[in-house]
């Protein structure tokens, strides 16, 4: 699903009035007749209110003087409060207002916050639509509208948020001063940035998009360059397998990792190549881990290398070199510890290792400083940081990274020509070319150990079948979170482990290729 920018938006509403002639009143008809359709399906059970319908003076607001009229026309209560004077709502919010008043609906206008606490005393709504400001909102919300804004937090109603919960950057989820924590959001034509991204994402309840009449000749001519990775997106990614495919014909995955007291690591990041549909996995460890792992996982086969400090050994280079031959892709980093030869081998495979390479965890450590061996890779490579090794990656602080998640990741992947994976609530995939993917899959319930183990083989697994590291990177990410969903929704959103997951893995598989 296309994501869009505010100024995008605005440029697709003008592109709808100025070239294909649809004027701006009937777009907004559309857009407050179909929320008043999803309002009316949503709080079916509280008919018929009352409704406190919360105005701007802007389109969101005429958006709203729609919504109270055509519920009102079905039998709801509706009153609806203006946070401006009658005479600042122009263009076709004030037409919209003219329509609602000679229908003889309740209007009262509150253009203070003395006006606005008198209006609010002794409210009697049970449910609520946020139609203060939409997707063009971009400075700090204050004054009364700040009031109404918290008055409906503090209040519990119900509330549905007219394009974006008021108080939410459309561009980047900021909480502009304070948010509408809304049940639902309609939005119009395309969901934007802020509502998938946190924190905005936990202000926006559950997302409703609605067709207001832009022709969709001008909605697929937006660029593709943000997109939410949903079911629908992630389905037709999923390799095709041959009736009269053999364990040969999938593709065989080397995963680099472990080390004394993290054999646990590698073990989940091989199952995690096997979950993903590879017909083979080896997993190099520690000479001292090789029985460990070997017990643990017994579809894998193992490859002892030679060890000091219960690292791996710059004396494992030649066998290395060895079993990279014949393979689709290397898995490296989880659990691999970081002893000076253990850094020594990742940096050295880095460079001269010519398959598509997944670097995560301990590999990641090794290369903080030394991204040059990632400038001068002739394989593919996916990399996938959490906030802390992110900021390592670029010399900055986790903060930092947190506060422009998508820019950290974009600004990362383009420079390094590699794809990005930025784990976190709502994971940020960014591509060499500079689009970004938002994974729309995954829950709290994930973070726990192991997780990130399990998507890195799962990721090296879709490599070595021979996916593009774009697809790999889109589809590995969506399929480990529809797992985590699944888990959750089955066993509680606590308590789910790494090992659950993998075994999830097969039946989010099948879940999504009957999407396709």
């Amino acid at each position: 699903m296309k994501l869009l920018t505010a100024q995008q938006m605005r440029e697709l509403d003008r592109r709808a009035i100025e070239e294909a002639g649809v004027p701006g009143v009937v777009l907004m008809e559309n857009a407050g007749r179909g929320a008043a359709d999803r309002f009316g399906e949503c709080f079916a059970a509280s008919f018929p209110g009352p409704v406190l319908i919360l105005c701007g003076k802007g389109n969101n607001g005429g958006d709203g003087h729609v919504i109270a009229r055509h519920l009102r026309n079905r039998g709801w209560q509706v009153r609806s409060l203006v946070l401006a004077a009658h005479d600042q709502v122009v263009g076709d919010a004030g037409i919209n207002l003219e329509i609602l008043l000679r229908s003889g609906a309740e209007v009262v206008f509150a253009p203070d916050a003395a006006a606005l606490g008198k209006a609010l005393a002794g409210s009697t709504a049970r449910l609520a639509v946020d139609a203060l400001f939409g997707t063009g909102l971009a400075s700090e919300v204050g004054g009364h509208y700040r009031v109404a804004i918290d008055w409906l937090n503090v209040s519990g109603l119900p509330v549905l948020a007219v394009d974006i919960p008021s108080g939410v950057n459309a561009d980047s989820g900021e909480i502009l001063g304070a948010a509408v924590q809304a049940q639902l959001t309609v939005t119009f034509a395309c969901a934007k940035l802020g509502h998938v991204v946190f924190p905005g994402a936990a202000c926006t309840g559950d997302l409703d998009l609605i067709d207001i009449g832009i022709p969709s000749s001008l909605i697929e001519q937006l660029s593709d360059a943000l997109v939410l990775v949903d079911a629908p997106t992630a389905a037709p990614l999923l390799p095709h397998r041959l009736a009269t495919g053999h364990k040969g014909s999938f593709g065989h995955l080397l995963v680099l990792a472990g080390s004394t007291g993290k054999s646990g690591a590698a073990a989940l990041a091989a199952e995690g190549g096997l979950r993903s549909g590879a017909g083979l996995v080896t997993v190099a460890v520690p000479r001292s881990q090789q029985p460990v792992v070997a017990a643990t996982l017994t579809e894998a086969m193992t490859a002892p290398l030679p060890e000091l400090d219960g690292g791996v050994s710059m004396l494992a280079w030649d066998d290395l070199v060895a079993l990279w031959a014949g393979k689709g892709a290397v898995a490296l980093g989880p659990g691999l510890g970081q002893t000076d030869e253990a850094v020594a081998v990742v940096r050295r495979l880095v460079g001269e290792c010519p398959l598509p390479l997944v670097i995560d965890a301990d590999a990641l450590n090794a290369l903080a400083g030394h991204l040059e061996l990632l400038d001068g890779r002739k394989g593919a490579a996916i990399l996938t940081p959490h906030p802390g090794e992110m900021a390592r990656l670029i010399g900055g602080t986790v903060a930092e990274v947190e506060r422009d998640r998508i820019g950290t990741a974009r600004s990362f992947a383009m420079e390094h020509r590699v794809t990005l994976i930025l784990k976190g609530a709502r994971t940020v995939v960014a591509l060499p070319d500079g689009r970004v993917r938002i994974n729309g899959s995954g829950n709290p319930g994930m973070a726990t150990g192991g997780m990130g183990d399990v998507l890195t083989g799962l990721l090296g697994g879709l490599l070595a079948q021979g996916l593009q590291p774009v697809a790999a990177a889109v589809l590995g990410t969506f399929l480990h979170g529809l797992a985590g969903d699944r888990l959750a929704a089955r066993l509680g959103s606590v308590g789910f482990l790494a090992t659950d997951l993998l075994r999830e893995l097969p039946a989010a598989r099948q879940e999504l290729l009957c999407q396709e």
